[in-house]
């Protein structure tokens, strides 16, 4: 009997060495196997990498895009400054010319009147045809918005009558513009010359 449990117990510690040295056997192929894990994680994190750059790239091309863009808009916002200058300097040179043209008959029949005077000596004719030039030239003058300002009986406004003079009267309303000395003018909504008046005043 003493014999059969010696046995027992000696097959028993050999199965143990034998578990632990397959224990032993499997951690050293185990601390084999991480080494190609560590590889994978080293080339995933390359992969990150590569894929962060991409973005950035992406990125500097459209900034690149968006400034050329710029660029172009700067050289046409150059060009139509430079295009409005050249007309607006156009427009102020030229901006009479279409007055200019309505009164050129006025001075051609003005030319005529003073030629044909010379040879007839003719004081009548001339201030006919005086007259009628001037109804001419009034008549261009008023089309192009021209008005003569009305001042005489008329209370005194310092916007549209300009006083020189104050004068005792009394027929007239104390501030009443009595004379006019030199005719005003409006331009369609803005005075272009003040009439030059003389206003009553109570003695």
């Amino acid at each position: 009997m003493l014999k059969e449990q010696d046995k027992n117990e000696q097959t028993i510690t050999e199965e143990a060495v034998d578990t632990a040295s397959n224990e032993s056997a499997a951690g050293e192929s185990g601390s084999v196997t991480y080494e190609p894990e560590s590889t994978d994680a080293a080339s995933e994190a390359g992969t990150d990498n590569a894929a962060q750059q991409d973005p950035l790239e992406e990125l500097r091309k459209e900034a690149d895009e968006h400034y050329q863009r710029f660029l172009r808009t700067q050289a046409d916002f150059d060009n139509f400054r430079r295009r409005s200058r050249l007309e607006k300097e156009d427009f102020a040179k030229y901006a009479s010319m279409k007055l200019i043209e309505q009164l050129l008959p006025v001075v051609d029949n003005f030319e005529r009147a003073i030629s044909t005077s010379k040879e007839s000596q003719d004081f009548a004719s001339l201030v006919k045809g005086i007259e009628m030039t001037f109804r001419q030239l009034d008549q261009v003058l008023n089309q192009e918005g021209l008005a003569p300002i009305e001042a005489v009986g008329q209370p005194f406004n310092p916007e549209l009558h300009q006083a020189v003079m104050q004068v005792e009267s009394d027929e007239h309303e104390d501030g009443t513009v009595v004379e006019e000395l030199q005719k005003g003018y409006m331009l369609k909504e803005k005075v272009l010359r003040p009439s030059m008046v003389k206003v009553s005043t109570r003695g």
